[in-house]
């Protein structure tokens, strides 16, 4: 996204609970950030990439997310822009319809566990 922008692109990298900017990347104090991801669910990641840039006095002036896949809207305080919206519901593990039905969990594209 960065390089259609004409903008610099880093990332940042989950380090223990958090994320944080290696590699040498680093924001400037007052440098406006644009954050981009690919799926929004339940905002933890967004939250966590928004507290690693405003650590480093950067300003979050955005958010763009190819699908927000997530149960009600979110509010980060900054505009946020999805390309396809696209709510998939989640359920606690004792009302899981598929639970109840018998049917099997499997990871699509993956090895089943």
């Amino acid at each position: 996204m960065a390089r259609q922008l004409g903008v610099p692109g880093i990332f940042a990298e989950k380090e223990d609970d958090s994320r944080t900017f290696r590699r040498g990347f680093s924001i400037a104090p007052g440098e406006r950030v644009l954050i981009a991801d690919d799926i929004l669910t339940t905002g933890q990641s967004i939250r966590e990439v928004m507290a690693a840039v405003n650590k480093q006095d950067g300003k979050v002036i955005g958010i763009g997310v190819l699908v927000d896949r997530s149960e009600q809207k979110m509010d980060f305080g900054v505009p946020l822009f999805c390309c396809l919206r696209s709510v998939t519901p989640t359920y606690a593990p004792g009302d899981c319809p598929l639970c109840a039905a018998g049917i099997p969990l499997t990871r699509p594209g993956g090895q089943d566990k």
